[in-house]
């Protein structure tokens, strides 16, 4: 009896521990005076957001956080980066391969950081399925979270004002 107790709390444990959460968001706004700036940082609406975000992911337990390598998404995860002392993880969009990278992140609750036209993509990646469409150019709240425990995939979209 007491090999099968310890033999379910083991298994009911280790089946915990196989799953991930992956939490994903554009940049927050953006400095808008010159269109030809491929690189503008956040503007004070921005600011502001970047610290919402900061609230928000506090008691999520993330453990790594991936952001593309531009101001206004690193800025926009500095808040959080900074109260829970994790550096960035730089990435590529195009050079994501989701089995491998999920594969990599198995029992974590990742944050990643990208744009309007790629975090829509990243999410399908991730789910395998081309669900999420481009995001509008004026919307920075969306929160997409796509939960992964062993071949089960979950996934929502939620605003964060």
């Amino acid at each position: 009896m007491k090999i099968l107790l310890f033999l379910i709390f083991t298994l009911g444990n280790s089946s915990s521990d196989a799953c991930s959460t992956f939490y994903l968001i554009r940049h927050a706004e953006k400095i808008r005076i010159d269109s030809s700036d491929r690189d503008p940082d956040l503007n004070q609406k921005g600011v502001v957001r970047a610290e919402k975000w900061k609230d928000y992911f506090l008691d999520k337990n993330i453990s790594k956080i991936y952001s593309t390598n531009y101001k206004r998404t690193l800025n926009t995860i500095k808040p959080i980066a900074q109260e829970i002392n994790f550096d960035a993880i730089i990435y590529s969009p195009s050079k994501i391969e989701f089995k491998s990278f999920i594969e990599s992140n198995i029992g974590n609750n990742i944050l990643i950081v990208g744009h309007s036209n790629t975090i829509p993509d990243f999410v399908n990646g991730l789910i395998n399925n081309n669900i999420y469409s481009q995001i509008d150019d004026s919307n920075n709240s969306n929160l997409y979270i796509v939960s992964i425990c062993n071949s089960e995939i979950n996934h929502r979209l939620i605003k964060i004002n």
